[in-house]
């Protein structure tokens, strides 16, 4: 089993990386926008 070069062996997530980072935070950002609209729709009714 070989382990990816942008990840380092002591870090599965990841997240000591840049991109790591990055995809978690968009992540973080898109469902925040989604719990806002559905909020939102919610609020109309």
């Amino acid at each position: 089993m070989s382990v990816p070069l942008h990840l380092a062996q002591g870090d599965p997530t990841g997240m000591s990386s840049t991109v790591g980072q990055v995809v978690v935070l968009l992540a973080l950002l898109a469902s925040l926008v989604m719990l806002l609209r559905w909020w939102i729709q919610q609020r109309k009714r």
